[in-house]
C-alpha cells in the first residue's frame, strides 16, 4: 500500500534473518479473522496505538507512522520530512549517533524507516523479549532527539548525495519529478519527496528544529504493535515511556485542493540515454475513495503478467516496448494513476502512445470479461491474505487503514469490497478519469552524449 515511498533506509545487517521468520504464515485461519482480533488504545498524551496479538512465534512488529511528509512541507522548505528520517537515527539525550542501531541489534531485533508524500515510518522488528528495550529507544527520540549543528550539516551532505543518485542521475527519477511538477499547479505534491536540491543548501538551523518540534508530537503518531506480548504489561510500557511524553499543538493540515485540469499537460526530456519512454498519468481522486479499489483491478487487468493487455499488446504482438509499470499514488489527497512505458530502441514514443490510449478506450468501451475480472481480483485478495500472513504485514495494513482508509476497522471488508466491484464500475471509472483533459504526458526523448561531454566524463 506504500508503492510510492520515494525514500528508505538501507536495512540493517540482520533484517534479512527477522524477514524470514516474519514471512511465516500465522497458525490463525486468516479467513476467518474479524476486527476482534485488534485492540484499539490512545495514551495519555493522545498517541493511537493499535495491538494485535499473535504468539505464534516470539516476535514483534512494531510500526509507528507519522502523520508527516513532504505534503506537510513549506515552499523553500522541501525535503525536510525525509531529512528527518535521517536524523532520527542520529543521536538523542542518552544515544549518541548509531548508537540506535547498534542497542536494537545487539536485542537481537532490526529496524527500517521510509518517507513518503503523506507519512513517515519507522520498522521495528525484534524478539518478544526486547520489547522494553525497543520502546525505550523510540520513546527517547521523541521526547529528546538531538538536532546538533554539526550533524544536521553532515546529513545535510547525505541527503543531497542520495537526491543526486535518486533524481538527478536516474532519468526515471527526472522523469517523475517532471511528471508532479507538470500534473500538479497547487498541491504539495508537485515536489519531490527528496526536496529541491536548493531548499536542502539553504535549510537553517531553526528550520530544521522547528519542524521536528512542529510535526513529532506524540498525538500526531500511530503506533502499531503486532506479534507475541502480555497486553497489560505492553500497555504499562507503553504509558511509562511514550504517554508520558508531552502532546504538543500540531500544524493546521493540508488546505490546498488541486484544481480540475482542463487540457492535457506535456513536458519533454531529452537526456543521455540509450531508450526512449513515455510517463502518462490521470487525477485521481485520494486512497480512501471507493473508486480507488477499482483502478487496483484496473492495474492488473492491464499490467500484471504476460496474459495482462500491455504486456500482450505493447511487448508480445506489436513488439515495441520492452515493459510496462503502473504506479497509483496512495495519499491522502487526491493524486495520480500513472503508467510509464519503456519503448524498444527506434520506437516513438507517438506509437507507444497510440497503442497505449486504444488500449484505455477499449476499457471504456466494451465490457471486461468476468473471467478476466475474476482473475484480478483472485490476484488482489490471495495478495491481501500474503500481506496478512505475517506480523510484518498486518502492522503494516493496520497502519495503512488507520491512515489512509480512516479507520482499521475497513481492512475487514476490504475483500467484500473488492468482490463487488462489477464490469460496469470498471467502465464506469475508465470513462470518469482515464481522459485526455485530465492526462499529463512526460516524455523520454534520447539524445547521445556529444564527442566533448563523453571526454569531460572521462
Amino acid at each position: 500500500m506504500f508503492g510510492n515511498n520515494l525514500s528508505g533506509r538501507p536495512a540493517t545487517a540482520c533484517v534479512l534473518y527477522l524477514l524470514t521468520i516474519l514471512i511465516l504464515v500465522s497458525g490463525t485461519a486468516l479467513a476467518d479473522l474479524d476486527q476482534s482480533v485488534v485492540q484499539e488504545h490512545e495514551l495519555s498524551n493522545g498517541m493511537k496505538v493499535l495491538l494485535w496479538e499473535d504468539d505464534t512465534i516470539p516476535s514483534l512488529a512494531i510500526y509507528t507512522f507519522w502523520k508527516v511528509g513532504s505534503r506537510n512541507e513549506t515552499v523553500g522548505n522541501t525535503g525536510l520530512a525525509h531529512f528527518f528520517e535521517h536524523m532520527m537515527f542520529n543521536g538523542s539525550a542518552n544515544y549518541a549517533p548509531g548508537e540506535f542501531d547498534r542497542v536494537m541489534e545487539d536485542a537481537g531485533g532490526s529496524n527500517n524507516a521510509y518517507t513518503s508524500r503523506n507519512i513517515t515510518a519507522y520498522q521495528d522488528w525484534v524478539p518478544a523479549d526486547a520489547l522494553e528495550v525497543t520502546l525505550e529507544l523510540e520513546a527517547d527520540r521523541i521526547r529528546s532527539l538531538a538536532v546538533d549543528p554539526e550533524v544536521v550539516e553532515s546529513e545535510r551532505g547525505v541527503v543531497i548525495s542520495e537526491r543526486k543518485q535518486r533524481i538527478g542521475n536516474d532519468n526515471f527519477g527526472r522523469l517523475w519529478e517532471i511528471l508532479d511538477s507538470t500534473a500538479y499547479l497547487a498541491h504539495p505534491y508537485s515536489w519531490p519527496v527528496l526536496g529541491w536540491e536548493s531548499d536542502i543548501e539553504n535549510w537553517r538551523q531553526r528550520d530544521v528544529e522547528e519542524f521536528f518540534q512542529s510535526w513529532y508530537a506524540p498525538n500526531n503518531a500511530v503506533m502499531v504493535i503486532c506479534g507475541a506480548f502480555d497486553e497489560d504489561n505492553l500497555l504499562a510500557l507503553l504509558e511509562e515511556k511514550i504517554g508520558s511524553i508531552p502532546a504538543r499543538d500540531v500544524p493546521r493540515g493540508v488546505v490546498t485542493v488541486e484544481p480540475p485540469q482542463s487540457g492535457e499537460r506535456r513536458a519533454i526530456l531529452r537526456k543521455e540515454a540509450s531508450l526512449g519512454c513515455v510517463l502518462a498519468a490521470w487525477h485521481i481522486p485520494e486512497y480512501a475513495h471507493e473508486d480507488l479499489r477499482v483502478f487496483e483491478l484496473i492495474d492488473l487487468i492491464l499490467n500484471q503478467g504476460e496474459s495482462s493487455r500491455l504486456y500482450r499488446r505493447l511487448v508480445d504482438q506489436e513488439q515495441t516496448a520492452l515493459w510496462s509499470y503502473i504506479r497509483m499514488d496512495d495519499g491522502f489527497d487526491p493524486g495520480l494513476f500513472q503508467i510509464l512505458v519503456q519503448s524498444r530502441a527506434g520506437v516513438a514514443g507517438e506509437v507507444i502512445e497510440a497503442a497505449l490510449y486504444e488500449e484505455l478506450e477499449l476499457l471504456k468501451s466494451e465490457p471486461v470479461s468476468e473471467r478476466e475480472l475474476a482473475k484480478a481480483k483472485n490476484m488482489l485478495i490471495a495478495d491481501f491474505y500474503r500481506e496478512m500472513a505475517s506480523i510484518s504485514g498486518r502492522a503494516d495494513a493496520l497502519g495503512a487503514f488507520q491512515l489512509f482508509h480512516g479507520d482499521w476497522r475497513n481492512l475487514f471488508n476490504v475483500v467484500e469490497r473488492y468482490q463487488a466491484i462489477t464490469v460496469e464500475d470498471l467502465m464506469r471509472v475508465a470513462q470518469l478519469y482515464l481522459v485526455e483533459d485530465n492526462r499529463t504526458v512526460v516524455t523520454l526523448i534520447p539524445i547521445q552524449a556529444t564527442a566533448e561531454e563523453g571526454r569531460n566524463a572521462n
